[in-house]
């Protein structure tokens, strides 16, 4: 069996460390694991493994006839069997698979602002759906979603599966060593890094020596300027700390103590078992499948979206309760690693590929 993961970028997206984990997972057990980015590439191309065949298609258009011409050359000569496709690559997918009919597509839709589907635009994905063959959803909303806006039935509920590279360190935090709290999140809107940050300001007036450091892509647009202006304002320079994307994450949340989500919407964060296989205790908002992967007060802490006050009440009652911290932890820890490894997702996507391949 081979397989090509195809994705517009290799950034520190959640869609991204996906599609990363799975070709990484699955040059272990099949014939031929492949990546191809096909517009960027990033920090996530360090975490391949070197037993993945990776290609790099700097297309540069929508529809871009070279790109499109090396990309379908590059699927014959491999005799590459499944494109699995993850968020927007479904566009050239499609293109590819009209190329070579006897393609299989299966979509994997990691679409992040689940929390306001209605406002979603789906006219080209319901016409390149009729070329899918199967659609992976990250949650149970947009599994429903796809099933009653596309008419597509063939579709299933596919939770995310964390792996981490331990080998990677480069990435030394600042602050005080037992006294860091992470948030592992692009500088995008639907993350909601003001409230974290309103609620973080109440935190260091009665635990100062904390820091807060946030661990992601900053586009350097509107939202991250006035970001940084609040952190300005407040006079947060020294407590809360923007690092970026970083390649190394497992080592940059072992130096933590608690993982933060303050999302307003969610799919299923790779975040938050990230969180959970560095055994660091975790706080999130009721968003998405967090309130599944997450049971409040016995594996976690779930706050309501957008309540910087109740956040603040959950960063406290973790920095003033080690023990509950350490026990949340633990048992956050042995969830994640039952429920969300790597193991019992790559042999349901595994059953997904053998079925459309004998019967293509």
């Amino acid at each position: 069996m081979k397989v090509l993961q195809l994705i517009d970028s290799l950034e520190t997206g959640g869609a991204e460390r996906v599609a990363v984990n799975l070709a990484n997972v699955l040059s272990r057990k099949i014939s031929g694991s492949f990546l191809c980015a096909t517009r960027k590439e990033g920090l996530l191309k360090e975490n391949l493994s070197n037993t993945v065949g990776y290609f790099f298609l700097n297309k540069t258009k929508r529809v871009d006839f070279k790109a499109i011409n090396k990309l379908s050359t590059f699927i014959k000569r491999h005799e590459i069997q499944v494109i699995h496709a993850h968020s927007t690559s479904f566009f050239l997918a499609t293109i590819i698979k009209i190329l070579n009919r006897n393609i299989i597509i299966i979509w994997h839709d990691h679409y992040g602002n689940s929390e306001y589907l209605e406002n979603r635009k789906f006219g080209v994905l319901k016409f390149c759906s009729k070329f899918f063959t199967h659609i992976f959803s990250v949650n149970k909303m947009l599994e429903t979603w796809a099933k009653c806006k596309l008419k597509f039935k063939n579709t299933s509920y596919l939770p995310n599966f964390a792996s981490v590279n331990k080998s990677l360190a480069v990435t030394t935090l600042k602050g005080v060593t037992g006294k860091r709290i992470v948030c592992l999140a692009n500088l995008r809107a639907q993350k909601d890094h003001f409230t974290l940050i309103e609620s973080f300001n109440e935190v260091v007036k009665k635990h100062p020596e904390w820091t807060l450091h946030c661990v992601g892509k900053d586009f350097n647009d509107d939202y991250s300027k006035n970001i940084k202006s609040k952190i300005e304002t407040l006079n947060l320079q020294n407590s809360v700390l923007l690092y970026d994307s970083k390649p190394d994450v497992f080592n940059v949340l072992k130096q933590c103590e608690i993982g933060i989500l303050s999302s307003k919407s969610e799919g299923l964060p790779l975040a938050i078992l990230e969180y959970g296989l560095s055994n660091i205790a975790v706080i999130a908002t009721k968003v998405g499948e967090c309130e599944t992967v997450i049971e409040n007060d016995k594996t976690g802490l779930l706050v309501n979206p957008s309540n910087p006050t109740a956040l603040f009440s959950a960063i406290s009652l973790y920095i003033e309760n080690k023990e509950l911290r350490k026990t949340h932890a633990s048992h956050f820890n042995q969830h994640i690693v039952k429920h969300y490894s790597e193991e019992a997702q790559i042999e349901t996507i595994l059953k997904i590929y053998r079925k459309h391949i004998t019967l293509n």
